[in-house]
């Protein structure tokens, strides 16, 4: 019977998608590499314990007359250093491992090469697409070739990105399995994620943080081109694509779901800036501008404050004329 569930589970498993431990991204492929070290690390203590425990309870079962019977036993010198010294070298590595790939791996840490077998120059320029999470569906900004998209990605293969990713309401949840692991979209911030990806082909892409009743169907396809074809996209889109502008976005972030693909030609210049201070609305004070003129009357209070220290009162004076004359 156990030999029949391990087979029907090896088959319902064929039809399962492992994209993510078989990714098209370098930054993916890393992560995969380190979710397989990461367990088979910490199947050298669960084995050897799921192994041990099916072995000590058939061993000294209760009609097994040939085991030995120790009721006095209390303590082994060398057991005892198995049971904590395995554990405490693989928490160690472990430890090592997440320290290591916290750093190599941040999200906001510059791409330092293609893939395993091409290294970047430290001085190399990364495509900047900016995100924003709408409800429910994405806003895709290219801001040096000044076109944008609602729910369609397309990207270079091999071609460093740098992602901007904010949101218009609520927080969401940018996610791309095959490009890199996921990163929050917040309202008025902005996160990064640098990413690459090293195999052309058409990748799903989705909200990993429920913000709604939409939250279902907030996904789009991410076309992974040759640099060629993504020219010649970039200049069909110019050509046949509407303008994108305050106004037009005042309208795009209106709640909506399964949401078309739409492509604009044209992006208003400073839109991506405006959705972050939340100030696309005319009349609407930027939070950039609100947090200058704080800071600017926190730093007039103090500096008043001061000066106000610094001013002798009479009685100082008469002080430090004293201690004057009484050096003299």
């Amino acid at each position: 019977m156990p030999i029949i569930l391990l087979i029907l589970a090896a088959l319902l498993l064929t039809g399962c998608d492992t994209i993510v431990m078989n990714p098209a991204g370098d930054i993916a492929k890393q992560q995969a590499q380190l979710v397989t070290v990461s367990t088979l690390l910490m199947l050298l203590i669960i084995v050897p314990v799921i192994a041990l425990t099916i072995f000590f309870a058939w061993r000294y079962r209760k009609n097994n007359t040939k085991a030995t019977y120790a009721p006095d036993w209390d303590h082994s010198t060398q057991l005892e250093f198995v049971i904590w010294g395995a554990p405490l070298l693989i928490i160690i590595v472990l430890g090592l491992l997440t320290w290591i790939s916290t750093h190599m791996l941040d999200p906001y840490r510059p791409l330092s090469r293609i893939d395993e077998n091409r290294p970047l120059a430290a001085s190399h320029k990364p495509m900047v697409v900016q995100v924003v999470a709408l409800d429910w569906k994405w806003l895709f900004i290219y801001p040096e070739q000044g076109i944008a998209t609602v729910n369609e990605l397309v990207t270079p293969v091999d071609t460093p990105i740098r992602f901007k990713i904010t949101a218009s309401t609520v927080m969401n949840s940018f996610y791309i399995p095959a490009l890199a692991g996921q990163i929050y979209a917040m309202p008025g911030m902005d996160t990064t994620l640098n990413a690459v990806l090293n195999k052309p082909g058409v990748y799903e892409g989705f909200s990993a943080n429920y913000s709604g009743a939409g939250f279902s169907h907030m996904r789009f396809k991410y076309h992974g081109v040759s640099t060629a074809d993504f020219d010649a996209w970039v200049a069909k889109t110019k050509a046949e694509g509407g303008s994108l502008d305050r106004s037009g976005y005042m309208n795009l972030v209106k709640p909506s779901e399964r949401e078309p693909v739409q492509r604009f030609g044209g992006v208003e210049d400073g839109l991506y800036s405006a959705i972050i201070n939340r100030c696309v609305e005319p009349g609407t004070t930027c939070m950039a501008q609100t947090m200058a003129e704080d800071a600017m009357r926190v730093r007039n209070a103090v500096t008043k404050k001061e000066m106000e220290a610094r001013i002798c009162t009479p009685n100082d004076s008469y002080v430090a004329l004293a201690n004057t004359a009484s050096k003299n």
